[in-house]
């Protein structure tokens, strides 16, 4: 699927790394190196503009090894672009860790993937079809 771009970083454009990889990393885009305090979230340029067609959307999602080694995640994930949005894709850290946490140029911080979108179309009812789990949520289906 070809989906338009601009860079404006100084880094490649992004790329999946294995054949069966299904998310690219993002790479932060910065003149010089910002950092996160702990319990603290930022917006961190990329240097990214994208055109995605109808009917699809990138969704940003934490990196693993960021979360497992360091705490940091992506707040909003998974993060949305719209295929009508045009401006730079900004990506929300927050620091979970009780450590400052330093961002550099070029380190990558997020990662992103290509999904569908299909539209709702409401069909209003009185009531809803019954099923054996019914309203029950919240860890009602089993064991948390």
């Amino acid at each position: 699927m070809e989906i338009g771009i601009i860079n404006k970083s100084n880094h490649n454009f992004p790329e999946y790394k294995t054949d069966g990889a299904s998310g690219m990393d993002i790479k932060a885009y910065l003149s010089e190196p910002i950092s996160i305090s702990p319990g603290q979230s930022r917006s961190i340029p990329t240097g990214l503009f994208f055109e995605i067609p109808a009917g699809l959307e990138i969704q940003v999602r934490p990196r693993s090894g960021l979360a497992l080694k360091h705490n940091i995640t992506v707040l909003n994930s998974p993060g949305t672009i719209d295929s009508d949005y045009r401006g730079e894709l900004l990506i929300i850290l927050i620091n979970h860790s009780q450590n400052a946490f330093k961002i550099s140029n070029g380190d990558r911080i997020a990662q992103i993937v290509l999904a569908k979108v299909e539209k709702i179309i409401w069909q209003e009812k009185d009531l809803l079809s019954n099923t054996k789990r019914g309203s029950g949520g919240f860890g009602s289906t089993g064991k948390l």
